[in-house]
């Protein structure tokens, strides 16, 4: 079901979600702030690659 590109994308999310509530908890506000948008545009990226594989497939077939 899962593949490796999907693995690293989560990866990706799961690392931006850490390093943004590290940096906005540590003192580091707008830099969390900032570190947290990266969370939706990752998965947005993410979800972009895999509908266009999707539709590539469907097309060979």
């Amino acid at each position: 079901m899962f593949k490796v590109s999907d693995l690293f994308i989560l990866l990706a999310v799961a690392i931006s979600f850490v390093v943004s509530g590290l940096s906005y908890f540590n003192g580091f506000e707008t830099q969390g702030l900032f570190t947290a948008i990266w969370v939706p545009s990752i998965l947005a990226f993410g979800i972009y690659f895999k509908l266009a594989a999707l539709a590539g497939r469907s097309k060979e077939q």
